[in-house]
């Protein structure tokens, strides 16, 4: 029932909750020390000490194809609806309540595909992983690649994850911990004065716009 800023800091919330229930929790989760010795998912070679990237790239695809299609039905243009204009769209008889819950489930239902997969990758994995900074990268890489784009949160994952690797370098030659998180930050703040709506916006990366964007360089070479 709630709206706007209201939902997500209530969202946020939340998820801190969880965090600290699921920590005390330790005849579950076994606390802070969390669960280990995780069976990894084996490879094509029948081995499982290291997890092939096979099955995280089928079920990358599997979602990609589902989040699309979800999309494109009916209830993904309500969806699209209640994210530009909330009264509007209660308006145009979309039930908020529904179909909120409803993007709510499917988030939770990848996100625990996304955790699985964490898990088997890394033989272990604990409470403590999944805290406020965990969520925050997340939002964040969603926010750069742009709010109502598929695509673009996947070239944002890229960059962010390459980016923050490649400056560890600043670190090791300024000799300052943590450089690169003000470098990046600077980065980001110039991304989000620039590109108000992400990189992508609410564009799609298809092979027919990429096909379009070729054809043109080669019309202004010639």
């Amino acid at each position: 029932k709630l709206r706007g800023d209201y939902l997500a800091v209530a969202s946020l919330g939340f998820s801190e909750i969880l965090v600290i229930v699921f920590t005390n929790l330790t005849p579950i989760t076994n606390g802070a020390t969390g669960l280990s010795r995780i069976p990894t998912l084996m490879n094509f070679m029948g081995t499982s000490s290291i997890m092939s990237p096979f099955w995280p790239m089928v079920f990358f695809l599997a979602t990609l194809l589902i989040l699309r299609k979800f999309i494109d039905s009916s209830y993904g243009r309500a969806l699209k609806a209640i994210r530009e204009d909330e009264i509007a769209a209660e308006a145009m008889g979309i039930n908020l309540q529904t179909h909120k819950t409803l993007s709510f489930a499917i988030g939770a239902f990848f996100a625990a595909i996304a955790g699985g997969l964490l898990a088997a990758w890394g033989t272990s994995i604990n409470p403590v992983q999944f805290k406020f900074i965990f969520t925050y990268q997340i939002l964040l890489i969603v926010v750069i690649g742009g709010m109502g784009s598929l695509t673009g949160s996947i070239l944002a994952s890229f960059l962010y994850t390459f980016g923050m690797e490649r400056m560890r370098i600043l670190d090791d030659l300024s000799g300052i911990s943590g450089l690169r998180m003000v470098v990046f930050s600077v980065l980001l703040i110039l991304v989000v004065l620039f590109f108000r709506r992400g990189i992508m916006g609410t564009r799609e990366l298809t092979w027919e716009s990429i096909s379009r964007l070729f054809q043109r360089k080669k019309r202004e070479v010639s």
